[in-house]
């Protein structure tokens, strides 16, 4: 496979990529059918969400049995199929590993839920504390984070959803177990792992309450952590391929050891600071509108830090998890294509490997649902009851999951302006945004101005120019909190460029220099050299 630093990942939410059997939910022959489409983006790798047995409570992300696929998706000889056909076209494909947690439908669990104290062992069991839970760490999807077992008088830990049970890596047996799986799935011909949550497998010795906050600073990047994450990759000999851990809560130390290469770790890592710019006080649930100044900043520090230390960021703005990029960052109503193309032009030409997240490439938006009942997300559907019993209105609670549910990510992806945006034959197991009919694959082939085929440039001068790819980043000062510029350098070649994120014109006290424009949004260059149009971006090459 190509080197990864040349290399850009598309990243499919199987559920929502492409329906081949009419049922209304996307399937592995689904991705099959579609990889003309994605051999024609240039990209290198694909990476595939969970796609095993599972309940789905957390769609995919509480898997009951790694070996075996949700008959929901396909079975076993689609997915050979798959990594067949992909390897042709030399697409690489990357599975999601959900080893911090299992479904509590998984075997092992089920033994454990028995008493068999082998498998109680798999697992991270409590007795109480003075009558109540062992701590008082509260679930990511809200609630506390234990779940009592009256049949063993004994709590488990779920980070998650109380069906998703946390695995006890301290014990040795559930790390060998677990690296079965990766060896099950690299003999299949797999190219790359996604390790979902991964810096959350390692426990404190002594569980206590968290007088601070929600209990995370005592499980996020734990104690044993690196050893664990070494000794993974080392004894199933994946060191070679593209993995990439997903980081929740983490810092930059420990990210540059995650990905430095002589650690032996990962090869790259997601991080999320730069998208919580816009969580008033911090809570994901309460509006602000994006802070700049924090996100430039925010991007300045990962960027040069890991950069001066040797560690290699995952570079993105949308997955399944997040809201759209394009509404959130940019204006989907007024200035959607220029708006999306800066945002592509700022993950594509910072340093590191790019993602695309699906329907991204078309300039896809939030999905702007106006009932309750339009949410299938677990997370999203908690907190609106929490946040009703909190007292906010109900049309309040819809605003807010309006912006930030995870089911804005999960629409099904806009192939064409036909029914059901031409995902599904069937009735989508989710509804499809209005904008289908403008926002779509098939209609912006046929533009060469499209955000489709920006996002083909931006892949191709990635390995094309290896500034792009290989070059030291140095952010610049522009003297307007909504205007990024940053320089790429490599030998005697630099890269200058330059992000607007306001709807109004731009000045800055920096001066756009002369040279090639490698790629920008508008048609023309720009009208003045210290002035930015709405949303215009543009990178000087000289």
């Amino acid at each position: 496979m190509t080197d990864f630093k040349k290399s850009t990942v598309y990243q499919i939410y199987i559920k929502s990529f492409y329906d081949s059997d009419g049922d209304g939910i996307g399937d592995l022959n689904g991705i099959r059918l579609k990889l003309p489409y994605l051999k024609s983006l240039g990209i290198d790798y694909v990476w595939v969400t969970p796609f095993f047995r599972s309940p789905m409570n957390d769609n995919g992300y509480d898997v009951s049995d790694y070996y075996s696929v949700n008959p929901v998706f396909g079975t076993m000889e689609d997915v050979d199929r798959l990594i067949e056909e992909a390897d042709k076209l030399g697409i690489g494909l990357m599975f999601d590993m959900v080893f911090n947690h299992t479904s509590t439908e998984h075997e092992w669990f089920k033994k454990a839920l028995n008493g068999d104290p082998e498998y109680m062992d798999y697992y991270i069991f409590r007795d109480s504390v003075d009558g109540h839970e062992p701590t008082n760490w509260e679930s990511k999807f809200g609630g506390n984070a234990w779940k009592y077992v009256p049949s063993l008088d004994k709590w488990y830990l779920h980070l998650f959803d109380k069906t998703q049970a946390d695995l006890n890596w301290d014990n040795p047996r559930v790390r060998e177990e677990l690296k079965k799986v990766i060896r099950f799935w690299k003999e299949k011909g797999v190219k790359g792992f996604r390790f979902d949550v991964v810096n959350l497998i390692s426990k404190p010795e002594i569980f206590k309450d968290d007088s601070e906050g929600d209990g995370r600073r005592f499980y996020s990047d734990g104690p044993r952590v690196h050893e664990y994450l070494k000794e993974l990759v080392r004894d199933t000999g994946i060191g070679d391929m593209l993995t990439v851990g997903e980081m929740s809560s983490t810092t930059i130390d420990n990210c540059i050891r995650y990905t430095r290469p002589e650690d032996k770790e990962l090869s790259m890592c997601f991080s999320f600071h730069h998208l919580k710019v816009d969580y008033l006080n911090g809570d994901k649930w309460a509006l602000m509108p994006p802070d700049l100044s924090k996100l430039r900043e925010l991007l300045k520090t990962w960027q040069e830090e890991m950069a001066d230390k040797g560690g290699w960021n995952a570079v993105f703005t949308c997955n399944h998890d997040q809201p759209r990029s394009v509404s959130r960052f940019g204006d989907d109503r007024h200035y959607l294509r220029e708006s999306a193309k800066m945002l592509a032009m700022l993950t594509h030409l910072m340093r590191g490997t790019p993602y695309i997240y699906q329907g991204e490439e078309l300039g896809m938006t939030n999905a702007y649902f106006s009932s309750i009942e339009q949410y299938k997300d677990v997370e999203s559907t908690n907190y609106y009851d929490i946040l009703l019993n909190k007292g906010i209105t109900e049309k309040e609670a819809l605003d807010i999951l309006s912006a930030r549910s995870r089911d804005n990510g999960r629409t099904p992806m806009q192939w064409n302006d036909g029914k059901n945006a031409g995902f599904s034959k069937g009735d989508p197991w989710i509804g499809i945004p209005d904008n289908y009919k403008e926002i779509n694959a098939g209609s912006e082939e046929k533009d060469p101005d499209s955000v489709l085929n920006f996002y083909r440039r931006l892949v191709s001068l990635r390995k094309e120019y290896t500034v792009i790819s290989d070059g030291g980043i140095r952010f610049l000062e522009s003297g307007n909190e909504k205007v990024f510029a940053f320089e790429r350098m490599l030998d005697d070649k630099t890269l200058s460029v330059f992000l607007s994120f306001s709807s109004d014109n731009e000045k800055i006290s920096l001066k756009i220099p002369a040279g090639e424009i490698l790629i920008g949004n508008y048609d023309t260059v720009p009208e003045k050299p210290d002035l930015l149009r709405p949303f215009e971006a543009v990178a000087v090459y000289a």
